[in-house]
């Protein structure tokens, strides 16, 4: 399938999505919004990968929301009835909002690549990712602020979660840039690579070590670490022990064993699709 702003590949087990419009530093027009939840809800859905990559070309990873999408739909509403125009404007939003909640829905893990900036909803996208990767050069900017508005599609109920509470704040009240040095530092990626070509080769590296394991244990580990951030001790322990006693599959325990001892690579059954 074609899409406006990005190329999907899977290979080995490997969903690839890359955003292809570096003249445009990778901004995120109204098309951006409604593919990639389509894009990746179809990768959840068909179980061919077992894995997926975000990347970018050119100099910035995005730019984050493109100003045609501030055009489209009317900011300033109706000014005879605004009340019932904020109503609506409100699940605009929400559907904006959806658009990297598909990215923590996903069955597979998500791997941000991030070189150059990730601006404005650029950060809402890394944050929503399962890990982030930086190259040496690359920043993150909660740029809302500076043009007038809050941000809205998920800066704030995941950025808090994944770095210290003060340094989000910092973050969103001076749209000032952290750069992947610091952004290392507290947590927000997990590693920086010297250049692009390495950050793209490392993280590819990771993916394939990720899809050389049981894609339903890697499966149950996000959900359940998704579960868990959201949900108390007590109750994570409850619902791990229900997922495992529905769902852990001694022929993949099996597989894992005999396999290292035989010296290759185990061979498991991939996740079954799903209708949409």
């Amino acid at each position: 399938m074609t899409y406006a702003c990005f190329t999907v590949e899977i290979a080995d087990h490997i969903a690839h999505i890359r955003f292809n419009r570096p003249g445009k530093a990778n901004s995120m027009t109204p098309e951006f919004w409604k593919e990639l939840p389509e894009a990746v809800d179809r990768i959840s859905n068909d179980a061919e990968a077992r894995v997926i990559v975000i990347s970018s070309q050119g100099k910035h990873f995005t730019a984050g929301m493109d100003i045609s999408v501030f055009m489209s739909g009317s900011l300033d509403g109706d000014s005879a009835n605004a009340h019932v125009s904020a109503e609506a404007f409100r699940y605009k939003i929400k559907a904006l909002q959806e658009t990297f909640s598909a990215l923590e829905r996903a069955r597979q893990p998500v791997l941000a690549a991030i070189q150059g900036g990730a601006i404005g909803a650029g950060v809402d996208l890394a944050t929503a990712c399962d890990c982030r990767y930086a190259s040496a050069d690359a920043f993150f900017a909660v740029q809302e602020t500076a043009i007038g508005m809050t941000a809205d599609v998920g800066t704030f109920p995941r950025l808090v979660k994944l770095i210290p509470e003060g340094w989000a704040r910092q973050m969103a009240y001076t749209a000032e840039r952290l750069p992947a040095a610091k952004a290392l530092q507290i947590g927000l990626v997990n590693e920086v690579f010297d250049s692009h070509e390495d950050l793209l080769d490392g993280v590819m590296a990771i993916a394939r070590k990720i899809a050389a394991h049981s894609p339903l244990a890697v499966a149950g580990c996000k959900a359940l670490a998704n579960y868990s951030r959201d949900h108390s001790t007590a109750d994570t322990l409850d619902y791990i022990s229900v997922w495992n006693a529905a769902m852990l599959r001694p022929d993949d325990i099996r597989e894992a064993y005999v396999a290292k001892g035989e010296k290759r690579p185990p061979v498991f059954d991939g996740l079954k699709p799903v209708s949409r």
